[in-house]
């Protein structure tokens, strides 16, 4: 059974809060652990007015404490904003905290724009080199026996998965040379998904941490009870990407009607792009969607986004993806090469 996943990126609303996205962002977590997603991971972004999830490691901590059972972690943490200790003493404390749960995804891009980094007080003249140094930095904090004079603690010696996350060929590289398992942003930069999962499993190296490639993939779902009331609430996330790119990056707004039919050609393949490997519709279309999107790429995991307007309505795009994956696969085919069991 390929298992299904949840990206959540505490998307703060026209009108609302980010109070108010923490807790939805723990209601989704609550109600995604009862119908058996197997992680629930949010992303790093400075900057972002519709964003809440800069603080990443503090988030996951909140939805650590309130679940049991699903793994909980970072999809990802930028790490050129930050020391490679500090990560490893936060996510030494999460292990801590919550044994057996925190997952630890990297990514090499800044997760905000060049004056945000900045004030990160970021080295915007870093090197190419420089992730790989620091992922293998951070790597080696986490061991039994580390090779640097300066210790992690909490950290040293604790089993927290590290996942390479990317949306290019890089990461794939990366995370094939270092045996970990490979994340790839397909939910908004498909454009060489294919090309990097072939290099990723082709060029994979056995390691310690995982015998053989494991390939999760983003992918969008706006599931709703019929095809028309889907799309409709998709119109939100259409809207917010389209302002991102059009340099008005705004908080989530509410879905239009006919939205689509207003874009001009440009934007219009600017979606098509961008979301690309989407799943939009009643159970029945999702379900169609998603096994054409798994058989094509044969993913291992699927990391599911769902970004709506309406609490509500999203809560109930999750749980039918979650009533689709019960259908489209038996218990007993489920898969034994996941590096977080």
């Amino acid at each position: 059974m390929t298992p299904f996943s949840i990206l959540d990126l505490a998307p703060i609303t026209e009108g609302s809060t980010a109070a108010v996205s923490f807790r939805h962002t723990l209601d989704i977590a609550q109600h995604g652990e009862r119908w058996g997603y197997q992680r629930y991971w949010m992303a790093e972004h400075h900057g972002m007015p519709g964003i809440a999830s800069a603080a990443t490691a503090v988030l996951i901590g909140h939805v650590a404490a309130g679940t049991s059972t699903i793994r909980v972690g970072a999809g990802g943490i930028m790490l050129p904003n930050h020391s490679p200790l500090v990560i490893a003493e936060q996510f030494g404390t999460l292990e801590s905290l919550f044994p057996g749960r925190i997952d630890l995804g990297l990514g090499r891009a800044p997760g905000s724009d060049q004056t945000t980094a900045r004030a990160l007080r970021r080295n915007l003249t870093s090197d190419a080199d420089e992730f790989p140094r620091d992922v293998v930095e951070l790597m080696d904090y986490f061991s039994d026996e580390p090779r640097q004079a300066v210790r992690a603690v909490p950290g040293t010696g604790l089993n927290v998965p590290i996942w390479i996350l990317g949306s290019s060929l890089f990461g794939a590289q990366l995370a094939a040379a270092l045996g970990l398992p490979y994340a790839f942003a397909s939910h908004f930069a498909p454009q060489q998904m294919m090309q990097a999962i072939q290099l990723y499993r082709s060029t994979f190296q056995p390691s310690a941490h995982l015998q053989k490639p494991y390939v999760m993939l983003g992918f969008n779902v706006f599931a709703a009870d019929t095809d028309e009331q889907a799309q409709f609430l998709a119109t939100s996330w259409q809207q917010s990407f389209v302002n991102l790119r059009s340099g008005r990056p705004s908080r989530l707004p509410p879905p239009v009607k006919g939205y689509l039919d207003q874009l001009g050609p440009q934007a219009q393949h600017l979606l098509d792009h961008v979301l690309a490997c989407s799943a939009i519709g009643a159970p029945d279309s999702v379900a169609t969607q998603l096994k054409a999107f798994l058989a094509k790429t044969g993913a291992d995991e699927l990391m599911i986004t769902s970004n709506m307007f309406d609490h509500a309505a999203r809560l109930r795009s999750y749980e039918i993806t979650a009533q689709v994956h019960q259908a489209m696969f038996h218990p007993s085919c489920a898969t034994t090469n996941q590096p977080s069991t």
